[in-house]
């Protein structure tokens, strides 16, 4: 995998997340009946910014959740050698809730569509909202996002790879050539 193009700088990611988070408020004004789930792995850390952003602008204490859908991919068994399930950790009832979903780059819908399977075992929210970094298009499922940072069309060899400063130590967005293996 090499590095082709910046996409994201730090800045520009930060406004995307603010922009995100203003679009949230916009349509969800009794916060007292959102919850912010995060997909792992940086799904997480950009749903703590915006919970974060969300409890500064209208001060709540709202806690993001987080959610691992390891189990809940239709590929687990034909394409990941050894799943490595990760923690979920959903801090609310989500029962009756809002629920924006977070997760970094939107592609073929399948992860999104594990993800909401994965949701429902705990509950029935009243809404599902999605909010994503990059839309990269070439879907394969009818799954949209309601919050979006920026759409990106890709090519079949290349991907999107988000940086975020609590796991890779920098904040940035590439897009990357695939290599043969990758």
């Amino acid at each position: 995998m090499k590095k082709v193009q910046l996409i994201m700088d730090s800045h520009a990611l930060d406004l995307a997340i603010t922009r995100i988070t203003h679009q949230i408020l916009e349509r969800n004004r009794d916060l007292s009946r959102l919850g912010v789930v995060g997909m792992q792995t940086r799904g997480v850390y950009l749903a703590r910014r915006i919970a974060k952003k969300l409890n500064e602008l209208e001060k709540r204490k709202l806690t993001a959740g987080v959610l691992d859908v390891t189990f809940y991919r239709d590929d687990y068994r034909k394409t990941l050698k050894k799943p490595k399930a990760q923690v979920t950790d959903i801090p609310f009832d989500i029962n009756g809730m809002n629920v924006v979903l977070v997760d970094d780059v939107l592609f073929t819908g399948r992860t999104v569509r594990a993800a909401l399977d994965a949701l429902t075992d705990f509950g029935r929210p009243k809404t599902i909202q999605l909010a994503v970094i990059i839309d990269r298009g070439n879907r394969e499922l009818p799954i949209q996002a309601d919050y979006t940072g920026t759409v990106l069309k890709t090519l079949p060899n290349q991907a999107v790879k988000l940086a975020m400063q609590e796991h890779d130590g920098e904040d940035s967005i590439w897009l990357v050539e695939l290599e043969k293996g990758d």
